[in-house]
């Protein structure tokens, strides 16, 4: 019989705001949005408790949440302070476990099965770490106990915010039961109306539906939901993670055909995809192209090189020409972005890059 495991599931509370407050107190109490702009067809990345109470939420357009929230502070995000934030988290949690496996960069999973501090019970250890979190870092945290990931996610997002939810593993069936299927990884409007359809509201409802029926209306992710909805996952918690890919991607303020601004914005996303894959030490073999239309058609386009790259210049170029394949300059556009892949085996031998040069 395998050992079960212990793992905690770590959420930063309203992160992106946090930190805000955190460099400017007087924002303390105050509805904050951390976002784009509205006349830029910006959307909300992070909003404070208090501007959550009148409705707005992540990714909801910054416009429509200024229209639930008018007296709200909107300001521009500023990932390289919350990556530096979210660095020292992990250097904290890594003082416990070398199991640490970042989902993003507020969130992150730990194995504490076996901890370097010889803690034995794994909810004191997660009510330690929320404490470390308050006094160290003046930052608050919610966090989820379980014998696996996908309950430990569900529980640290149940008493937020700063909630700490321990699941014994004798308790999981129980404590899945009555929660709404659109707790569950996956589960968005049209799988949720799917299930409704087959009397399915509760994780409980999923077993009672049976495997089979659910593979027959979902496919292989209705095998999956009813293996989660036993309480069985056995992912292990994964301390690297190597990246697949590299992209950026920009909206116009004012869907546009001009390709001389087209171009140069072409160009800064191909800069900054460039400076990313050296931080990352990678280079990419192929190069994406993303356009969206006026009228919301999308193009995509992709080019595999013959050497991989991490020259800015190369990635343009690339860009710029698999742009001539699509309708840029006949047909207005309101989003553009651009993408590398396939990345060689950091272990094989290096190859030369392409367009080597200034840029």
């Amino acid at each position: 019989m395998s050992e079960i495991r212990k793992i905690i599931h770590i959420d930063m509370d309203a992160f992106y705001a946090s930190v805000e407050v955190l460099d400017n107190p007087e924002l303390e109490g105050r509805s904050i949005i951390v976002g784009g702009l509205p006349e830029r067809r910006g959307v909300v990345c992070s909003a404070s408790y208090p501007a959550r109470k009148y409705g707005v939420r992540s990714a909801m357009p910054t416009s429509k949440a200024l229209k639930l929230c008018p007296h709200a502070v909107v300001l521009p995000p500023r990932f390289d302070r919350y990556r530096e934030i979210s660095e020292r988290l992990r250097s904290l949690y890594r003082e416990y476990t070398d199991l640490v496996e970042p989902v993003s960069l507020d969130e992150c999973y730990l194995d504490v099965t076996e901890n370097k501090k010889g803690i034995l019970l794994a909810g004191e250890l997660a009510s330690k770490l929320q404490e470390r979190i308050r006094t160290e870092l003046k930052l608050s945290a919610s966090a989820g106990v379980a014998p696996n990931k996908f309950v430990a996610k569900i529980a640290s997002d149940l008493r937020k915010p700063g909630g700490l939810v321990i699941v014994a593993p004798e308790k999981v069936k129980e404590f899945l039961e009555h929660l709404p299927v659109s707790r569950m990884w996956g589960v968005g409007e049209v799988t949720e109306r799917k299930l409704f359809e087959m009397g399915i509201q509760k994780i409980g409802d999923l077993i009672r539906a049976g495997e089979e029926p659910l593979y027959a209306k979902l496919g292989k992710f209705g095998r999956v939901m009813y293996r989660l909805a036993l309480g069985q996952d056995e992912r292990p918690v994964v301390s690297t993670r190597e990246p697949k890919s590299v992209s950026r991607e920009t909206t116009f303020p004012k869907d546009t055909d001009d390709l001389v601004l087209i171009t140069e914005v072409l160009k800064e996303l191909a800069r900054d995809v460039a400076g990313e894959l050296k931080k990352l030490e990678k280079a990419a073999t192929t190069v994406t192209l993303k356009i969206k239309y006026a009228d919301f058609t999308s193009a995509t386009r992709s080019k595999s090189l013959g050497k991989p790259t991490d020259n800015p210049e190369g990635i343009f170029k690339t860009a710029r020409a698999l742009m001539e394949k699509t309708e840029v300059g006949q047909k207005k556009i309101r989003l553009i972005g651009v993408g590398t892949s396939g990345f060689p085996d950091a272990s094989g031998p290096k190859q030369l890059l392409l367009f080597e040069g200034d840029f």
